[in-house]
């Protein structure tokens, strides 16, 4: 029923449909949910020690029996600059003052690692059906160590000619990753915004130009959108997922007020405005580098957050968000994919 199974025939999933990792903001409970309801279930391993991403598998396959996927960031680390984080330590310094504290205090390091020998170790060792990454992908001999491990491998591009990069070097299928999309930006053969298309224009381009699944992710919220992209040649189509913390902001801010940018980890996310993004603006060059910047911001979100503010919070989210539903994963999983298969259904006449 569905117009292109090659994604299901790769991941051994009922529905064409991956569940978005969300560093930081879920553990396995989500993955399960989404696995149960026949999607593709995604642990987000980036901010996770080796043991935490080792238990967090077992404890998947002792509640599923369904392919599981470990999400991994390859970013390249940039070197902390003394004389930035200065800088940015006396930028945050009154809003510490106003959470009541220290803006000397010490800082734990930031908490976002690329994928490594100590995370290679783990994949072969537990053989996940799939490995994804984010900011592209980790050096050739760590990505050979993965393939070997009999892992397929899915990865981000925002432009096409990233896609043609990853498929180059072996990816298996690729998420076409719009600018409408929620959550850090993937690029990595660029830094510059402005290049950025929308899902609907991205997804078509990077059909032709590869030969591996597509899938697109960006504005995509509802049966509606599923089948439109679809019909532009995708493969499948992530999970729509929220984090419970901000969930009313989401609805409330619709596409009207999310943004493209956030200083508080030195990378490029769209998210809902609060008030940190309002007033400390965009990522500049007097942003410490991903991720440096988010080791400053960690007090003052768990600060704020203990009197229910969100002032500091990272609100990812994308454009489409006025068109989600709270609900479990597991019916929000099966709704969507029984009201993409309707309107495929109607196109097909």
């Amino acid at each position: 029923m569905w117009p292109d199974r090659r994604l299901i025939d790769l991941l051994g999933t009922e529905f064409p449909i991956v569940q978005a990792p969300m560093a930081g903001a879920m553990d396995q409970e989500l993955a399960i949910a989404a696995a149960k309801a026949g999607a593709l279930g995604s642990l987000p391993c980036a901010m996770l020690s080796a043991d935490k991403a080792r238990d967090q598998v077992n404890i998947f396959r002792q509640q599923v029996s369904a392919p599981v996927s470990m999400n991994f960031f390859a970013h390249t680390p940039t070197a902390l600059d003394p004389a930035q984080e200065a800088a940015w330590r006396t930028r945050l310094a009154p809003y510490y003052k106003e959470q009541g504290l220290d803006p000397a205090m010490p800082l734990p390091s930031a908490a976002r690692a690329p994928f490594d020998a100590a995370m290679c170790e783990v994949v072969e060792t537990l053989k996940p059906e799939i490995v994804s990454f984010h900011f592209g992908l980790p050096d050739d001999k760590l990505l050979a160590r993965v393939k070997a491990a009999g892992c397929i491998v899915i990865a981000s591009a925002t432009i096409v000619k990233e896609a043609v990069w990853l498929e180059e070097r072996g990816v298996d299928a690729i998420i076409a990753q719009g600018a409408e999309a929620g959550g850090h930006r993937s690029m990595f053969l660029t830094d510059d915004i402005a290049t950025q298309p929308g899902t609907f224009a991205l997804v078509p381009q990077m059909v032709d130009a590869v030969r591996v699944p597509v899938i697109a992710a960006g504005g995509i919220a509802d049966g509606r959108g599923i089948a439109a992209a679809f019909a532009l040649g995708a493969a499948g189509v992530p999970g729509i997922a929220g984090q419970p913390d901000h969930s009313q902001e989401s609805r409330a801010g619709s596409g009207r007020h999310d943004r493209h940018h956030q200083r508080d980890d030195g990378r490029a996310a769209r998210g809902i405005v609060n008030r940190a993004m309002r007033e400390l603006g965009p990522v500049t060059a007097d942003t410490p580098g991903f991720p440096h910047a988010s080791a400053a911001f960690g007090p003052l979100k768990a600060a704020a957050e203990k009197t229910g503010s969100a002032d500091f919070t990272n609100l990812w989210a994308g454009q489409s968000v006025a068109l989600t539903h709270e609900m479990p994963a597991t019916e929000l999983t099966q709704a969507l994919a029984g009201a993409a298969l309707r309107r495929l259904s109607q196109m097909a006449g």
